[in-house]
């Protein structure tokens, strides 16, 4: 993630250089990152848009450039980073002299040079870079080879490894000792320095629709201006209906001016602010809700400081999460705040993926062949709702009422008259017809089980198939957790004192699961919860020293069970307020050991003695055992061998 958003910022090292202008005192400055190549640089780049383009196009070259500016001015950015195949620009007819020659090299406008980026300037090597020599080879420009022994006839030769030549001082050496050297040169003769250049991808901070913050913003003879401090916030306008108007502005331009809460100047910003405005800060807000002078006061942020866990997938890493950190940080700066990141520890959770169900459609046919009789044919595979099948078999009645095209459709079966799918693994999507609508799933088991089988599907951070055939072990798992407290509809708790063994399987579970969830480790609590209630259940334990912590425990994971649970068994308030359950380590710890009884290496019967008992003593109570003569077969005993807290062995 941290280089995802390392790589959407974008960081170069390199060199600020400046060239002077022939006829003009203003100076035109690049960045570059490969300063050693200057001695190959025979022409300059500008960005469309570049400050200095109509200071300098000469009077016979302004009306075509300006045709040219209008046209790169239809393109958006995007557009014109990845239009790689394009090579158009044009001649300025200004000059620029290069910084160690002395020879005046042509400026240029091309639209592959952005204006955001760097300077908006490129200081064109067209044997040391693709498109530079793209470009030369495009409009006749020279192309100087510059590294030794590189053949640059077809192609530039753009390796670091490869040596320079025709270079004055720096023959001889590679991008690595070279670039160095030359900023060394460039900061002695006062004509560049060595700089770290950083350019981020903006997030648009404006959007043509209804449902966001309005900007505070007004037109006056068409230039914008704020409204005052006191004068926000704006709030949206009535409009009636949330589309853009019939010339295509946006929806806040079908509002009247009356309907506005505020009106300044000839009209009012009709965007409005993106999500980006909210949640790059919402936490902080969180913090203190009802602060009317801040948006969070500073005993609150002092108190609440960063968000301790943000769990959320990795497709926000250049989104939200990124500008989340930008806005922190700007206003840490600011002194507003008292934490330079927003979030302390970040989880990306897995997806839930979906089982597609593939039918296989005989090509030129409307016939589809059950996957264990598609040997014989050549198919095309195709994607059927998931909704339509049970296991592996397919409702073929519903699949021909799924879509006309079908609805005419044949079918080849197996023996048992079945037609058999096949399945993969894939992201849940419309596009599969592989989406399981969880609403379905809470209207057939309940909320609780959702979500306890979602955990232990795997573990968070993965991304695991969901499988609704196996859904009914976490419901079984559940119905058997009420069976517990209720039976026929009444509460059967018990008041009596827990025995050792109830104990030990209640603290057991507590331990483990106040372990896992600290560690994030949900998939396995659940299973923790299953061994802990089939234990319980065994014992037919219904004590309420038992289940009231266990319904405390289990209220995380399903909070509508045990919230019934809790009601019922009297106790005020919710149970999400409850305390949580205090694990005891002296209820597992053991008293005795139940010992495996073996004879000549075969387990015969077990016995449970005092882990206290020494091996003598439990070497004459086995000798005295009952059980003996039937196992020794009337053969006396050769040895004994007693091992405190694990086996004894007799030998005969």
């Amino acid at each position: 993630m941290k280089e995802q958003q390392k790589n959407w910022i974008g960081r170069s090292e390199g060199a600020r250089v400046e060239f002077d202008i022939d006829g003009f005192q203003e100076k035109l400055v690049v960045f570059t990152t490969r300063p050693d190549t200057i001695f190959g640089a025979t022409f300059m780049v500008l960005a469309p848009e570049h400050e200095l383009v109509s200071k300098i196009t000469t009077s016979d070259q302004r009306t075509e450039i300006e045709e040219y500016i209008k046209e790169a001015g239809r393109k958006s950015e995007r557009e014109r980073q990845s239009d790689t195949k394009s090579i158009t620009g044009v001649f300025t007819g200004a000059f620029a002299i290069h910084p160690f020659t002395g020879k005046k090299i042509q400026i240029w406008i091309a639209d592959y040079v952005l204006a955001g980026y760097g300077t908006g300037a490129v200081m064109a090597v067209p044997a040391g870079d693709q498109r530079d020599w793209d470009f030369a080879r495009h409009f006749g420009l020279d192309i100087p080879n510059i590294f030794e022994g590189e053949d640059i006839s077809d192609q530039a030769a753009e390796s670091k490894e490869a040596v320079l030549t025709n270079s004055s001082f720096l023959d001889g050496l590679k991008a690595r000792d070279a670039i160095g050297r030359m900023i060394r040169e460039m900061e002695t003769m006062g004509i560049g320095e060595g700089k770290v250049n950083f350019r981020l991808r903006d997030a648009i901070f404006s959007r043509q629709r209804y449902w966001g913050e309005p900007f505070p913003v007004y037109f006056e003879n068409d230039i914008p201006k704020l409204l005052e401090d006191a004068e926000l916030p704006l709030g949206l306008p009535q409009v009636d209906k949330y589309l853009p108007t019939e010339e295509g502005e946006p929806p806040l331009a079908r509002a009247e001016r009356s309907a506005w809460p505020l009106w300044k100047g000839d009209r009012m910003e009709y965007n409005t602010m993106p999500g980006w405005a909210g949640s790059s800060w919402y936490f902080l807000r969180y913090m203190d809700p009802g602060n009317e002078d801040r948006l969070v006061g500073e005993e609150s942020e002092q108190y609440w400081r960063s968000v301790d866990l943000y769990i959320g997938g990795s497709e926000h890493a250049t989104g939200h999460l990124l500008y989340a950190r930008f806005w922190q940080k700007f206003l840490f700066d600011l002194g507003l705040v008292s934490e330079e990141e927003p979030f302390k520890k970040l989880i990306n959770q897995g997806m839930i993926l979906g089982t597609s169900a593939i039918v296989y459609r005989i090509n030129g046919t409307n016939t589809f062949v059950s996957k264990g009789k598609m040997s014989a044919h050549e198919t095309t595979a195709l994607h059927a709702d998931v909704n339509m099948v049970d296991g592996d078999v397919l409702d073929v009645e519903a699949f021909k009422a799924w879509r006309p095209e079908y609805s005419d459709a044949e079918f080849i079966l197996e023996e048992d008259g079945t037609y058999r799918v096949g399945n993969e693994v894939e992201k849940m999507s419309k596009r599969w017809y592989n989406v399981v609508n969880p609403d379905d799933i809470c209207d057939q088991y309940g909320a609780d089980t959702l979500r306890m089988y979602e955990m232990f599907l795997g573990p968070l951070e993965q991304s695991k198939p969901w499988n609704t055939a196996g859904i009914s072990g976490v419901h079984n798992f559940l119905k058997k957790f009420w069976r517990l407290f209720v039976k026929d509809g009444q509460l059967i708790l018990e008041d009596g004192p827990a025995d050792k063994a109830e104990l030990k399987t209640l603290h057991t579970a507590i331990k483990k699961i106040t372990e896992d969830i600290r560690n994030y480790s949900f998939n396995t609590s659940v299973s923790a919860f299953m061994i802990c209630v089939n234990e319980l259940t065994d014992k037919k334990c219904h004590k309420k020293e038992i289940l009231d912590p266990l319904v405390r425990l289990l209220s995380p994971f399903a909070p509508h069970i045990t919230e019934e649970l809790w009601n019922r068994m009297g106790h005020d308030g919710s149970i999400s307020q409850a305390d949580w359950p205090v694990f005891n380590p002296d209820h597992l710890v053991e008293s005795s050991k139940e010992y495996p009884i073996m004879f000549n290496g075969k387990l015969r019967f077990k016995k449970e003695y005092p882990l206290s008992m020494g091996q003598q003593e439990i070497l004459e109570d086995i000798r005295q055992d009952e059980r003996m003569e039937k196992y020794l077969e009337g053969k006396p005993a050769k040895k004994i061998i007693v091992v405190p807290g694990k086996i004894v062995n007799v030998v005969y």
